[in-house]
């Protein structure tokens, strides 16, 4: 049973939809792997790395490291 089906069957009840609605709707999310895009090719989830902001893809990470000023070890 969703979110949905409990309004639709409470409907007509004015006060107790409105205390459903307070405690039991569902939150805007903002920090899942599918917003997480990488800036370059658009690929999203997993292989983006956000760490000081850069927010590139592996595979493009690994094609524009040096010019951002990267090295390689070893």
């Amino acid at each position: 049973m969703g979110y949905e089906d409990v309004l639709e069957q409470i409907d007509h009840k004015e006060g107790k939809r409105k205390k459903f609605e307070k405690h039991n709707t569902p939150k805007d999310r903002d920090n899942a792997k599918s917003d997480k895009e990488c800036r370059r090719c658009g690929r999203t989830g997993r292989g983006v790395i956000s760490k000081y902001g850069l927010n590139y893809c592996r595979q493009c990470f690994r094609e524009i490291a040096e010019k951002l000023g990267f090295e390689q070890l070893s």
